[in-house]
């Protein structure tokens, strides 16, 4: 049995613009073909390496800084005692989280993208964050900073940030749930729940004392600090399940972008897919800011992004998890090593993408119809 490959000129779909989408590769093993891409390969590896470059200087850079050899000797398990606290028990578990939390907003922005045909439909917009935040808010206020901290475990926060998440995700999937789900309802339902969640935020801010006002402020903005393996542990563990399960989702997906009549005509079971797409994408959601609260905008640009990088016509899966990965690692690199202070990282995703969510929406009205 032989392999082969063959160059052929991608036609179709186009790239966002109207651009051709380049080159295919058809790979043949006997009866078994696969078709791609290049660039739909060649920008995940690439943001693959970018990860673990900036997860080695981070590793490495901080108010303590350690050079590159007596990382990899920590790593190795010969370096000093001072330095192993400091790389495996400091910085290590705050990489992985912010690897994995990028991750899990990169990959559940695009199903939701892919899913409502939106690019402004995004767990910030729909509301799901704001969810988690009602949730952290509450546990924080209504019971004190340190009860709520010191909560079963030190779960008490990340475990009411869940529960807020899926409970405004169940909330959603409910009102915009009629047989079926549709994209434009989806995103409507959304926007009016973040207004709802913003105004009980508030709200409870407004009521809660000095102190556990400003803690709340504080995770409500996303942020890294004092993450800890208690967080990185089940977030693996849990993306461990639902990645897959988003990749596989992928198929489906595509084949719902044309439609469901089309969708139903070609065996899928639309209401039972929609509904698939939707519940694992919340679950991403809810484990990462559970995990280190609601970094903005990361879900809304990272698919945008990769889909520009990658030249398709729909935000890549595989593609938008990483770049997630990459850019909430770099932003908190640059706030850790750059910025005069070390702000939260949510603060400089939000930074980045306002301008962005600004230049798409001028964008999409500037389009002709």
């Amino acid at each position: 049995m032989t392999a082969t490959v063959s160059t052929v000129r991608q036609t179709t779909p186009p790239e966002p613009g109207g651009r051709p989408a380049g080159r295919a590769v058809t790979l043949r093993l006997g009866p078994v073909s696969a078709r791609f891409r290049w660039r739909a390969v060649v920008v995940p590896v690439v943001a693959s390496a970018v990860v673990v470059v900036l997860g080695a200087l981070s590793l490495g850079r901080g108010d303590y800084p350690i050079g590159v050899g007596d990382v990899l000797r920590t790593l190795a398990g010969a370096g000093e005692q001072g330095q192993r606290f400091i790389v495996l028990d400091l910085r290590a578990p705050r990489i992985l989280v912010g690897v994995l939390v990028g991750a899990a907003l990169g990959l559940a922005g695009a199903l939701f993208q892919t899913f409502a045909r939106n690019p402004l439909a995004s767990p910030d917009v729909l509301g799901i964050t704001q969810g988690a935040s009602v949730g952290a808010v509450a546990a924080i206020t209504l019971s004190g900073g340190s009860s709520a901290g010191e909560l079963l475990g030190g779960l008490g926060v990340p475990l009411a940030a869940l529960a807020g998440a899926l409970g405004a995700g169940a909330l959603l999937f409910t009102l915009a749930w009629r047989s079926g789900l549709d994209g434009f309802r989806l995103v409507l339902v959304g926007i009016a729940l973040w207004s709802a969640g913003q105004a009980l935020t508030d709200w409870l801010l407004t009521g809660a004392q000095i102190h556990d006002a400003s803690a709340a402020y504080v995770w409500i903005t996303g942020s890294l600090n004092a993450r800890s393996w208690d967080q990185a542990e089940p977030l693996l563990l849990s993306l461990a399940v639902l990645v897959p399960l988003a990749l596989a989702a992928g198929r489906v997906l595509g084949v719902l972008q044309f439609g469901d009549d089309t969708a139903r005509g070609l065996g899928v079971r639309v209401a039972r897919a929609q509904g698939a797409v939707v519940v694992v994408a919340v679950l991403l959601v809810a484990t990462a800011v559970a995990a280190a609260g609601p970094i903005a905008f990361v879900a809304l640009i990272v698919p945008q992004v990769a889909v520009r990088l990658t030249g398709g016509s729909r935000p890549p899966l595989l593609a938008s998890a990483l770049c997630g990965a990459a850019l909430v690692t770099g932003a908190d690199l640059l706030t850790r090593t750059v910025l005069p202070e070390a702000l939260p990282v949510g603060i400089l995703t939000a930074a980045v993408g306002a301008p962005y969510l600004l230049w798409l929406l001028v964008r999409g009205r500037r389009t002709p119809a």
